[in-house]
């Protein structure tokens, strides 16, 4: 058995994975410097069957070959929900840190290694420009959500999930903007989202009720989410 760091994740998890990482470094051998676990598996938000499993791999040096060995087992892990890998190098990652910082923040401050080194705790990140970067992506995402909202805004239930979706691709983005202007950086959704209102003087309410449906609270009803959908464009509006 690999050395692999599997201990501390949950049992569904563990299952899901470990099998997974077997394929992976039978397939790929010595060229896998570290795989390491990131996004909503990492913590209490997960949902199992419902979640993705984003994983990192971090190799010695990426060919074509790497790619096209990997799609039958790329193939296997979506059908159990483990969304197709980043696939890095270390100069890539090197060459482009300070090009995606959001993301790279993301990972370095909110994942669990699971096997090989750790080459991501010691990342420096030039963060002067995050702001700017912020301001990008939220304008970026505002006007997808818009386009979104036209294509499934007459599908039942698409409204909720469009909400849901998008919150996903929003938070690592407020947290960033949270850590710009203020320092602060906390990594539960909610917390994220409170500090954000706080700050920037938005209505909590719809923001919280999103994220708590998206844990299957159901705050949402089919025939509100219109309703939560404007007030939520207009919040994301306000920030942009």
């Amino acid at each position: 058995m690999e050395n692999f760091k599997l201990d501390g994740l949950r049992l569904e998890l563990k299952t899901i994975i470990q099998p997974y990482l077997i394929r992976l470094l039978d397939i790929h051998k010595e060229n896998i410097i570290s795989v390491v676990l990131y996004g909503s598996a990492t913590g209490k938000y997960f949902i199992p069957k419902k979640s993705d499993i984003n994983l990192v791999v971090v190799f010695k040096s990426i060919e074509f070959q790497q790619l096209k060995s990997s799609l039958q087992l790329i193939d296997y892990g979506i059908s159990k929900r483990i969304t197709a890998p980043l696939f890095l190098s270390l100069s890539h990652i090197e060459l482009s840190k300070d090009t995606f910082p959001i993301e790279f923040i993301e990972i370095k401050e909110n994942n669990i290694l699971i096997y090989g080194e750790d080459v991501f705790s010691d990342l420096k990140i030039d963060e002067s420009n995050i702001k700017l970067f912020c301001k990008r992506e939220i304008e970026g995402k505002l006007i997808r959500l818009r386009q979104a909202y036209l294509e499934i805004g007459l599908k039942r239930k698409g409204v909720e999930a469009l909400m849901k979706e998008s919150m996903d691709s929003f938070l690592p983005i407020f947290r960033a903007l949270l850590r710009s202007k203020t320092n602060i950086h906390p990594i539960d959704k909610e917390q994220i989202l409170l500090e954000l209102c706080s700050h920037y003087s938005l209505s909590k309410d719809v923001f919280i009720a999103i994220l708590k449906d998206k844990m299957n609270d159901e705050k949402i009803r089919g025939e509100d989410a219109e309703v939560f959908f404007e007030k939520y464009l207009r919040e994301i509006e306000k920030l942009s």
